[in-house]
């Protein structure tokens, strides 16, 4: 059983930098349709500074970190039980191509469904550019524990 005394641990900060290229394919690969995503000339008209950021992004770029089971290992969870539970984003400000962003997150709470049979995580990672918070993303760990009784 993953402890309440969890909440509040710091996740290993870091910091990625927002890439032109990346974010055409990203768009592309999610069927984005809007110009301002993926052609430069019609982000500037819609003024913009330059690509706009599509609003799941950020989670692929907080995912890249050097440490990406830190959460995992920290809590001594067997990767095999992990699922992926939700996400959300809440944005501050537009996030464009060539920001470099500093992503640090917290555990905020830990909570068990189904007798236990499922236990949750959920971290919530604040996105600065330059000290300016400019989103904050929320995501949900989901551990299967099969010792549990249901």
């Amino acid at each position: 059983m993953i402890s309440k005394d969890v909440i509040g641990t710091k996740i290993p900060s870091h910091s990625a930098d927002v890439e032109r290229g990346r974010l055409r394919f990203f768009a592309k690969a999610i069927g984005e349709s809007d110009p301002a995503y993926v052609d430069l000339d019609a982000a500037k008209a819609a003024g913009h500074p330059d690509l706009l950021v599509p609003p799941t992004f950020l989670f692929c770029l907080d995912g890249e970190r050097t440490d990406g089971f830190s959460l995992i290992d920290l809590l001594g969870i067997d990767i095999r039980r992990v699922l992926h539970g939700e996400q959300s984003f809440t944005y501050h400000a537009p996030i464009h191509a060539g920001d470099q962003l500093a992503f640090e997150g917290e555990i905020t709470d830990v909570y068990s469904k189904k007798g236990g049979a499922l236990e949750f995580v959920v971290r919530t990672t604040e996105v600065t550019r330059n000290g300016e918070l400019v989103a904050e993303l929320t995501n949900s760990l989901v551990v299967r524990n099969p010792e549990a009784r249901k």
